[in-house]
């Protein structure tokens, strides 16, 4: 069993061999809280969370670290001339990431680190490297601090870029402003001076004066803190190569440390072959988007094409997931209900087939996988059919292991709530408009009519507690 990948830095696919033995280490780069999520985010998330559960079934100890930024230029700009303090708006929308990942069944991250709570290691990292000669504070009173790229010989190797012909860094100010103490344009900030119109609880001590962290300096401080100096994979949107991974990388290794062994980078997703934007109007937020289906039809969609393609939405794209998912559905009910109080019934082994793990192991080869799925579903029908029901239970246990590797198991108790939520729903807007008749009743003093419903929904199983703040009702 070798599990392999394609790792972004050599261009190759590669076999994971973890630094230690049984255990791997992932850290991703998390969303930078400024806005609600879309579904990007959502798909970037999904992946991560296929390779964790692919590598812990392979019998890996998986840590895998998500961090969330909370704290940047826009989270600044979105708080500026409102009464929501800066910090409130990033755990608010941090809040909206975390149910999106949830609907969609993503396993939580081992660990979930924000940017504001790793702050010395911020700064003693940045410290090293202006000790070693790659960073500097700027000389112009500002606070900022730069890392030096011409001091790297090696900045580009991520993306096979030559320093000399890449872009001015992002950090770069408009044409005419002051560059504050800048002295190339490549380089990009590590630590960024505070500025007058910024509130002041955005600003943190340090040696360098007061301010905040660059946006690519929290990456390299988390992961050192929570993976170690030296970890096994690092993960994100193929957006963010470039400048961040490579800053990440240079910054990282300048300053000693050996960093990730392998890149792995998940493909990003269009909206009827345009890339998503807000100058376009196309984007598409996570929460209108788990509206339009079940958000295990929504998984489903999300993580059926290899992780490293281009996605590109289209109206009825969730209808096809909806159809592939219902077939997996129709089998798993029909061959519980035709092996119930058979002897058949859960003699199955929860293995996943041969071919399947193949594909798995083959850079996480999920549309292959899916194959293999969908042919054992046909087989399975055909053993029912045939009424070969230890075939079928055969064949059930492997349907049941593969769904549950990919996070899409219809008989799981978490997709089982969620499919009930618009009947629950349904219940409570029925059990609340009976609650105002009998409200209405009592105060009409027609107490037999409320009697009436209270037993009614008593018979039912619903129970009525009458309290000084109002009538509430409860499953019995």
């Amino acid at each position: 069993m070798t599990v392999r990948l394609y790792d972004s830095r050599t261009s190759g696919l590669v076999d994971l061999i973890p630094l230690v033995d049984g255990e791997v280490g992932i850290y991703v780069c998390g969303p930078t809280v400024q806005s609600s999520p879309h579904i990007g985010h959502l798909r970037s998330a999904l992946v991560y969370d296929q390779w964790r559960r692919w590598l812990t079934y392979r019998g890996y100890r998986v840590t895998l670290v998500r961090n969330v930024t909370d704290i940047d230029d826009k989270i600044l700009a979105g708080a500026a001339g409102t009464s929501e303090q800066w910090w409130a708006l990033a755990y608010r929308y941090e809040l909206e990431f975390t149910a999106g990942y949830t609907r969609l069944g993503i396993l939580p991250p081992t660990y979930e680190p924000r940017a504001t709570a790793s702050i010395p290691q911020m700064q003693q990292l940045i410290a090293q490297l202006i000790d070693r000669g790659h960073a500097y504070a700027a000389d112009d009173g500002s606070a900022d601090v730069y890392f030096d790229v011409a001091s790297w010989p090696a900045y580009g190797e991520l993306t096979n870029q030559r320093p000399g012909d890449l872009p001015a860094s992002a950090d770069a100010p408009p044409e005419g402003e002051d560059a504050r103490g800048k002295r190339d344009a490549r380089d990009f900030a590590l630590w960024k001076g505070h500025k007058p119109e910024e509130p002041e609880s955005a600003s943190f001590p340090s040696p360098w004066g007061g301010g905040r962290p660059g946006w690519h300096i929290e990456c390299s401080a988390m992961s050192a803190r929570y993976l170690g100096t030296r970890f096994d994979i690092h993960g994100g949107g193929l957006d963010l190569r470039f400048p961040h991974h490579e800053n990440e990388l240079a910054q990282s290794a300048a300053a000693g440390h050996g960093f990730a062994n392998h890149w792995v980078h998940n493909g990003l997703v269009n909206v009827n072959g345009q890339k998503m934007s807000k100058s376009l109007g196309n984007s598409i937020f996570a929460s209108e988007f788990l509206d339009q289906a079940r958000p295990l039809v929504v998984r489903y969609y999300l993580g059926a094409a290899h992780y490293r393609s281009t996605i590109d939405y289209h109206d009825g794209a969730l209808i096809e997931a909806e159809a592939a998912l219902e077939r997996i559905e129709v089998f798993l009910d029909r061959v519980e209900r035709r092996l119930a109080d058979t002897r058949f019934a859960g003699t199955g082994v929860e293995i996943v087939p041969e071919e399947f793990a193949e594909a798995m192991d083959d850079d996480l080869a999920v549309p292959q996988a899916l194959a293999v799925l969908h042919e054992r579903v046909r087989a399975g029908n055909a053993a029912l059919d045939a009424e070969d029901l230890g075939g079928a239970a055969a064949i059930q246990a492997e349907v049941l292991a593969m769904t549950e590797v990919l996070g899409i198991n219809p008989m799981a108790v978490e997709w089982q709530t969620a499919a009930n939520e618009p009947a629950a729903a349904a219940l409570a807007t029925l059990v609340e408009k009976l609650l105002e008749d009998r409200d209405t009743a009592r105060r009409a003093k027609d107490f037999v009519s409320a009697d009436r419903i209270r037993d009614e929904l008593a018979a039912t199983g619903i129970q009525i507690e009458d309290t000084p703040t109002g009538s509430h009702w409860s499953l019995d």
